[in-house]
């Protein structure tokens, strides 16, 4: 199946392949796919390629770049077939100890779902979510599809730190702070494994189109990991 798309510049040293604007996990497979041909195309003076949810972005030098070149690799590779959506690596799987102090937004999402929080809990941790991209700050895994009965909207006014492992949910997504940040989520827990490890062989946890489930743990095995 071939998805609609659209090429346009965003100055004189950039080009965005844009696919359908929606959150969705085929339009994304799309996207990704897209991203890694261009990449892998190795075109001259192309200097980084970025997937979002539903675009492309690719940066290049307009001194070292031949833009028909590139203006062809882009049309080439946007309309292609959409990919299978499964993920290419084993899901990735996530201990998180959920509510308390850790989680200090479970009550208000569960007042927001109507239900007991062991019933939130049991709700986020039963999805297998995709990465749809990486952004915010490194390591920081933008993942969906949060069940609707708990999307609760992000706070009007963020708060000024977020610890590092806080797991939050934002709508429809939900992720997993990797640096202490600022951030407006509904923070439901915390987990102990670290999303960005600068130090480690391979530093990012998650990559885009990656799934991941998480799992709870209690605050004994929390304190053990930490």
């Amino acid at each position: 199946m071939s998805i609609p798309y659209r090429i346009v510049p965003a100055g004189d040293s950039a080009l965005i392949v844009e696919f359908e604007e929606r959150i969705d996990p085929v339009v994304n497979a799309r996207t990704i796919a897209c991203a890694d041909a261009i990449q892998a195309a190795a075109i001259a003076g192309v200097r980084d390629v970025v997937p979002t949810y539903r675009s492309v972005a690719v940066y290049f030098d307009p001194l070292h770049t031949d833009s028909e070149v590139l203006t062809a690799c882009l049309e080439r590779e946007a309309a292609r077939p959409a990919p299978a959506v499964s993920a290419a690596r084993p899901a990735v799987r996530i201990p998180v100890c959920y509510g308390g102090d850790l989680g200090p937004d479970l009550p208000a999402v569960a007042v927001f779902a109507g239900m007991a929080e062991p019933e939130v809990v049991q709700l986020h941790a039963a999805e297998t979510y995709r990465v749809f991209m990486l952004g915010f700050v490194p390591g920081f895994a933008y993942l969906g599809i949060v069940d609707p009965r708990i999307a609760m909207p992000r706070h009007a006014t963020p708060r000024v730190r977020v610890p590092a492992g806080s797991v939050g949910i934002a709508g429809i997504q939900t992720g997993v702070y990797s640096a202490e940040t600022p951030g407006g989520w509904q923070l439901i827990g915390r987990t102990p494994v670290k999303p960005f490890d600068p130090a480690g062989a391979e530093p990012f946890l998650m990559k885009a189109g990656d799934a991941v489930e998480f799992y709870p743990i209690d605050r004994a095995e929390y304190d053990r990991w930490i």
